[in-house]
């Protein structure tokens, strides 16, 4: 009996510890079973830090709804919403610097560029008759229907392109940031869950800034302001009176 009691004892700070801890490996994205050492894990809630070991392994003091922050040189800063204190398994992205990095609004253009071409009158076309017959670029007809169009094709391809990008962030919107997901990291039901899912659903451009975009983190910064609103902002307003706004004008 004395043993059992000795046992249970000893048990008991291993137990309350197991309980409020986070552990996991890091790995390299891009080569899944390369684990990443070194990596700072930073609890943004307690301020307790620790680094993984030579393995990719970390134990960090954490509970549930806390956020940790996963940092190394080369790669890119990521934060983790802590559901629940199952060992975890961490990808970390490598950051890449490409173009998208560049500030390019003080380009400007070379004026030479958009000058004439001082061999156009060079260039020949075909006749519609039986002989070839040399015409040059001088005549009206000299070669400008090849671009006819060109440019208004060019834009009108850009323009599908952005259609379909922003098309193909909404359904990867509407997939992640859905009544389900929220409510299980906020607990918020009927018509406020319906009005924070108004309120605060990420904009195209953020996802788009933001890649590869963390959902559980955004909505848990989203819910923490939320709480912050008073009960009046976290109604949706109605819409104005449109006749009213038309006679004050």
């Amino acid at each position: 009996m004395y043993k059992l009691i000795i046992f249970i004892f000893l048990a008991l700070p291993f137990a309350s510890f197991s309980q409020t801890v986070s552990t996991g490996t890091i790995y390299d994205y891009s080569k899944k079973s390369l684990t990443v050492p070194g990596v700072t894990i930073r609890n943004l809630n307690n301020k307790k830090v620790v680094s993984a070991n030579a393995a990719g392994k970390f134990t960090v003091p954490a509970k549930v709804g806390d956020l940790l922050e996963f940092s190394f040189v080369g790669y890119t800063t990521d934060t983790l919403y802590l559901t629940n204190l199952l060992p975890k398994t961490i990808y970390m992205v490598v950051r890449s610097n490409n173009l998208n990095d560049v500030n390019i609004n003080g380009v400007k253009i070379n004026k030479e560029v958009l000058s004439k071409d001082p061999m156009a009158e060079k260039y020949t076309l075909m006749g519609t008759g039986g002989n070839l017959y040399r015409k040059k670029m001088t005549d009206k007809v000299g070669g400008l229907s090849l671009n006819l169009g060109h440019g208004k094709y060019k834009r009108q391809q850009r323009l599908e392109a952005e259609l379909e990008q922003k098309e193909s962030y909404n359904a990867e919107i509407d997939r992640n940031f859905t009544e389900k997901t929220i409510k299980e990291l906020t607990k918020l039901d009927g018509e406020e869950l319906k009005n924070f899912m108004i309120i605060y659903r990420p904009s195209t451009l953020k996802i788009q800034e933001q890649r590869p975009f963390n959902y559980p983190y955004y909505i848990a910064q989203a819910y923490q302001a939320w709480l912050k609103l008073s009960p009046k902002e976290k109604k949706l307003q109605d819409l104005p009176n449109l006749k009213k706004v038309d006679n004050q004008m």
